[in-house]
This record gives structure tokens, sequence and C-alpha cells, in this order.
């Protein structure tokens, strides 16, 4: 596949071949990772790396993977100090930014922003996050946490539990999952914020298996992965309810003995601390691993694999 000055947007319309190559391409990054080796794979480049919403780890590992790249960041960290504060548009911040530099990472809160930038410019856009909408590389490096792990990605069944509604990493990660064969997904989540029809939509006319349910408990002894997302407390009404959303010791004996906990981060109520030193608490783990995907499609989009 040619991902050559392709924009990484979206994983609705990421065929399973380029997601088979990315998974491939993020594995021989991971090797090169274990050397603590800097390359010089794309000495000749500049990044930008604009962030105009709070990030830890999305930050952090592209700003990582474009030095393990031998390439140089400019970054912005908060959205006060770009002109976005002043008024100006998405647009005309890419326009001006894409004189500077040769590829543009970006977050911001407006669903299909990263869009409007990747239309005016002729430099890749990569979508680090937009509001609601979509986190591509967030819901890669998902899959190829459990993919290192089970080795394969058809046959999952997997619970995505939390906030559905606006969960950008759940969203993304349920087109991914759409594209493998036999797959179930349960959405868990209190009614008020469940999956959006969209998604399910989607789903449907793939022929992907789902269901919609209010509790994870049942699920725990039949599901592979558990794929937990921030609840904030403050949206759910009915306060007495946030057991059913949540990991715990009780849980995690119901689970089987080979299963994953993945969660994006960072969380607030919906993982106990102790949780992290069970052997399936697959988070921070996850979090390494999107350096070593940030690093695979920065070298793809320059088709330097």
């Amino acid at each position: 596949m040619k991902f050559e000055g392709k924009d990484i947007l979206s994983t609705e319309n990421m065929s399973k071949e380029e997601i088979q190559e990315i998974l491939q391409v993020s594995a021989k990054m991971e090797e090169l990772c274990k050397t603590r080796h800097v390359s010089d794979l794309l000495a000749d480049k500049v990044v930008a790396v604009l962030f105009l919403e709070p990030s830890t780890r999305t930050r952090l590992s592209f700003e990582t993977a474009v030095k393990r790249l031998g390439a140089k960041a400019i970054t912005v960290a908060d959205a006060k100090t770009s002109s976005t504060a002043k008024g100006e548009t998405l647009a005309d911040t890419a326009l001006t930014v894409e004189g500077y530099v040769d590829c543009i990472v970006v977050r911001q809160p407006q669903i299909g922003g990263a869009k409007v930038m990747a239309d005016a410019v002729k430099i890749p856009v990569i979508n680090g996050g937009d509001g609601a909408g979509q986190h591509p590389t967030q819901a890669l490096l998902d899959l190829y946490t459990i993919h290192r792990a089970r080795h394969t990605l058809d046959g999952l069944t997997i619970a995505i539990v939390g906030e559905l509604d606006r969960g950008r990493t759940a969203r993304s990660l349920a087109y991914l999952l759409s594209k493998f064969e036999r797959v179930k997904i349960h959405f868990v989540s209190p009614p008020e914020v469940r999956m959006g029809q969209d998604i399910l939509d989607h789903l449907d006319e793939h022929d992907v298996w789902y269901d919609v349910r209010s509790d994870v408990e049942p699920l725990a002894g039949d599901v592979d992965v558990i794929y937990q997302t921030r609840i904030r407390p403050d949206r759910i009404p009915d306060r007495e309810s946030l057991s059913r959303y949540t990991i715990n010791a009780r849980l995690l004996r119901q689970m089987k003995p080979d299963a994953m906990i993945l969660h994006p981060l960072p969380r607030t109520v919906e993982i106990d601390k102790a949780v992290d030193e069970d052997p399936r608490a697959y988070y921070f783990k996850q979090a390494t691993n999107g350096l070593f995907v940030r690093m695979a499609l920065l070298t793809l989009i320059w088709d330097q694999d």
C-alpha cells in the first residue's frame, strides 16, 4: 500500500491491508527503539506538532517519534499561544504553518477540524484528535497492543465501556474493528451517553455483530478485551450506577486469565489503581506503543518503510 503524501484523518475508510501494513511497520519501529537508537530516516523533515487542546500521551509520543526518526519538531502546546485564540481560522493556520514544515500533526476541538486543515494544504496532516469526532492514531495503537498480545484480530470479542457518545477513541476503534472477521463488540455505557447511531449504522452496514448494554459485569467472563474509557461522574446522574462501568478487584476475578484491559487514558474513577498490578492491565504498555505506531505513520507518509 502507498501512504506517501496521505493525510491520516480517520479510521473509517482505512482498508484491512493498510491497517496490517501499519501494524507491521509499527513492529519494526518497536525493534528500532529497543536499541534506544535515534535514526536519521527523516533527518530532512520538520514536523509541526500543533496541539490546541490538552494532551500528554499523544503530544509527547509524537514529539518523541519525530526525534527518534531524526526529524525536527516545532510545537504549539497551548491554544492561548496560537493565533486561533485571536480568531484565526484553522485553514489559515494550516496555510501559514505549511510554509515552515513538511507535515502537521494537529489536535483541536472542532469535529472535522483536521480535515479542514488538510483540505487547505498540500503537505500531510495527521489528526491527533478532533473534538468528539476521531482519534485515528490512538485507535491504531490500541489495535497494535491487542495484536501484539494475541497475534490476531479476527474472532475478537471486546467490550467498549464508558462515555461513548463523545468517545473519539471508541469511535475510531469501532471503525477499525469492523475490518476484521467474526468480531463481536459490546458497547457498555449509561443510556444517556451511549454510542452514536452513526457508528451502529456503520457496523450494521458491514455485518459486524454488536449489542448495547448498561453493565459490564455479566460480560466479564466472556470477553477477550475490556476497552475502558473515561467516565466523568458529573455526566452520570445516577452515581450509584457507576460500579456497572468500572473495573475493580471483583471484576478481575470474573475475567478470563488471558483477557486484556485497555484504556486510552487519562482515567478518572473507572479503573481502581489496584488493577495496575494485574498482568491483564495493558494501558501503560498501550501508551508506550503509541510511540511505535506514530513513528510508523510518519515513515509511511514519506514512503520510508
